[in-house]
This record gives structure tokens, sequence and C-alpha cells, in this order.
């Protein structure tokens, strides 16, 4: 599996329920999407907190700047 699209999918489902949650009006529907936001951003970190600790075993980067 390829992190960068993982990370994109997640990103783009977490803007989609922010998106859904502010056109909604109703308190129980708004509650469901915040528990929806709050699942995916806790899977993007845990994702996240992975590839960072994978990152110094990761060879392709040797002799290329870190961009961050």
């Amino acid at each position: 599996m390829n992190p960068d699209k993982i990370i994109n999918g997640l990103s783009k489902e977490i803007n989609s329920a922010l998106k859904a949650m502010s056109k909604t009006k109703d308190i129980n529907e708004k509650e469901a999407y915040s528990r929806i936001i709050k699942n995916l951003s806790e899977s993007q970190g845990v994702f996240l907190e992975f590839t960072g600790e994978m990152m110094p075993f990761d060879d392709d980067l040797e002799g290329e700047d870190i961009p961050f």
C-alpha cells in the first residue's frame, strides 16, 4: 500500500465529513459526523505515528534531504 494514498484518502474523507457536518442542522447528525471525524483523525494519527517510526528504517531516503 502506498502511504501517500492512504494519507490523502483519510484527509479527503475528513474534509468530506466536515463539509457534510457543516450543512446539516440536526444535532444528532452533527454528533454522528463528529464521531466519524474523530475516528478518521485518530486513524490518521496512528498511521502517521507508524510511518514516522518506520522512517529511520527506510533505505530509499539515503543521501536525500528530509523535507521537514
